[in-house]
């Protein structure tokens, strides 16, 4: 994959954009004015992962409570702004890395310029939303609906404008719950400019059907080399959202975080019950950071191969395994004690690595 050349942004200390990495957000379900709830929420987020957090600034208690939540955030705060210019202003001034608009929702291009300038004042990053909701009166009439082209051309025009006013330091979000609009919107932004994209699916849902949506959607925009900053949208737990973002991510061989478990489906070749074995493995190093490949496969077809390409495996027989460790098999274990030889083997990892993380 090549990824498209985009110009680089800051928001805070984290780059966006150029060589940067692919950066990924989340954003909170808390009352933004509720201070302790935030911000042990985002102390959670930035356990799991999470790079740049957004939290919604609907009432003026939210922007006051600003100033308390950028000083105690252990990354950057972007305030999510709509209707409502002044607290656009207000968190600019309460000391936020970023501010998130839907120019189509503000409705008048001069106070979006004010917010512009100010934002290059104060060395504050924006984010122009764009989705299928808050799109101009005027495209909406152009084009009937809020199709891929609509989306596109709204997001090209705001875009051309910030340039125009010399200001640079900002990115693109073009957001729909259609997936193949939301797809062909980003691929026709993408190859009229260098600014820096946000993507993911909006109103994507919970549970499964979300996750496979919004991996269907990010992961084919990844794999055509666009986005720099994801967000993964469910009705959820935001924590799930990043570690959700960087399964897809690892998927592609993007970023890595955390353990991956490469194991066989469950055919009729398995001659040991691989289902808890993986069941147990993953729960116990749910909690690890380090990047860590475990093959755990049930059966002589793939198993040895796979087990070689881990950085740890497991390669069933019946009712035994070959414990491989950096391509090399270690020692046979019976099927009761696979787990946890497997697991005393990671153990062996992080020590030798200086993680401090107990399994």
């Amino acid at each position: 994959m090549e990824r498209r050349k985009t110009r680089k942004i800051k928001v805070g200390n984290v780059e966006i954009g150029g060589d940067a990495p692919i950066v990924v957000q989340s954003m909170t379900s808390t009352k933004t004015a509720d201070i302790d709830k935030t911000l042990f929420q985002i102390k959670r987020l930035a356990e799991a992962g999470c790079e740049i957090v957004r939290v919604a600034v609907p009432h003026e208690e939210d922007a006051e409570a600003l100033e308390e939540i950028v000083k105690n955030s252990p990354i950057p705060v972007i305030a999510d702004i709509h209707f409502a210019p002044s607290y656009a202003f207000k968190s600019m001034e309460k000391g936020v890395h970023g501010i998130r608009i839907n120019p189509g929702n503000i409705g008048k291009e001069d106070i979006v310029r004010e917010i512009v300038e100010e934002a290059n004042i104060k060395g504050v990053c924006i984010r122009i939303g764009v989705n299928s909701g808050s799109l101009e009166k005027d495209i909406l009439e152009k084009y009937g609906y809020p199709s891929s082209e609509a989306l596109a051309e709204s997001a090209l025009r705001w875009a051309e404008k910030f340039d125009k006013w010399g200001f640079y330091n900002f990115k693109v979000s073009i957001k729909a719950s259609d997936v193949v609009e939301n797809i062909k919107a980003n691929l026709i932004f993408a190859r009229e400019t260098d600014v820096p994209l946000h993507i993911g699916i909006t109103e994507a849902g919970m549970g499964k059907k979300g996750i496979i949506k919004s991996s269907v959607g990010i992961g084919i925009l990844l794999y055509l080399g666009i986005g720099d900053t994801i967000r993964v949208s469910l009705t959820d737990d935001p924590v799930e959202e990043v570690e959700t973002a960087y399964t897809i991510l690892q998927s592609l061989g993007l970023r890595r975080r955390g353990i991956e478990v490469v194991s066989c489906p469950t055919c009729g070749r398995i001659e040991v019950d691989l289902p808890p074995i993986v069941r147990e493995v993953e729960e116990k190093l749910k909690n690890i950071k380090k990047p860590i490949k475990i093959a755990i496969m049930g059966c002589v077809v793939n198993a040895i191969g796979e087990a070689k390409e881990a950085d740890i495996g497991l390669a069933c027989g019946r009712g035994f395994a070959w414990l491989f460790k950096e391509g090399k098999p270690v020692k046979r274990v019976e099927e009761r004690d696979m787990a946890e030889e497997l697991l005393k083997e990671v153990r062996s990892m992080l020590g030798e690595t200086g993680d401090g993380h107990k399994i």
